[in-house]
């Protein structure tokens, strides 16, 4: 199946459904005003690597696991001699995702990763940043099926910043809702 013909379920899911229950609820006169999810950010900090730089290494293998693009590696912007780290020092891994990547990335982290993980009562409903973007923390990555956990040397945790379009926060909740995001309040 080649690319450009392949519609990922989730986006299928965005145009069939959530939109118009969207426009509904909010009563838009323009479709262009109907939020919608923009990019996810997979952020991996890796405060070890100051003593071991092949952990940076391993973050990045498994962030482009999870992820299926190449991670870019984050370094320090200053100097703290409290924590050994040093200027230009690598010390984490960062990734964006678009379009189908993006809804690829949202199915798996709401029908695999987050009933995987231990404890789970829900996302926290209040974590949004007041124009839209909802972001949450993982304390293990090997909650992904792209992970093998017998080939993990250690288990990180990693932040995911979900931007939409969206002009305040109940609007990104409502839409992340229609996503099947399971919140616990």
């Amino acid at each position: 199946m080649s690319e450009a013909s392949y519609v990922p379920r989730m986006k299928t899911e965005y145009l069939g459904v959530i939109r118009p229950a969207l426009i509904e609820k909010f009563k838009y006169e323009n479709p262009m005003q109907v939020p919608k999810v923009d990019k996810v950010v997979l952020n991996m900090g890796v405060g070890e690597a100051v003593g071991d730089s092949k952990k940076v290494k391993s973050a990045v293998e498994a962030l482009t696991l999870i992820s299926g693009q190449k991670p870019v590696v984050t370094k320090a912007k200053k100097s703290i001699a409290t924590f050994k780290v040093r200027e230009d020092m690598p010390i984490g891994a960062k990734v964006t995702l678009r379009r189908n990547h993006m809804f690829e990335f949202l199915d798996r982290l709401v029908t695999i990763a987050l009933p995987r993980v231990r404890d789970f009562r829900g996302l926290n409903g209040k974590s949004f940043d007041g124009r839209g973007n909802y972001a949450m923390g993982l304390k293990e990555h090997i909650v992904f099926p792209e992970i093998n956990y017998d080939q993990v040397d250690e288990i990180w945790g990693m932040d995911i910043v979900v931007c939409t379009t969206a002009e305040t926060d109940e609007e990104a909740k409502e839409l992340l809702r229609g996503f099947k995001f399971p919140f616990s309040n």
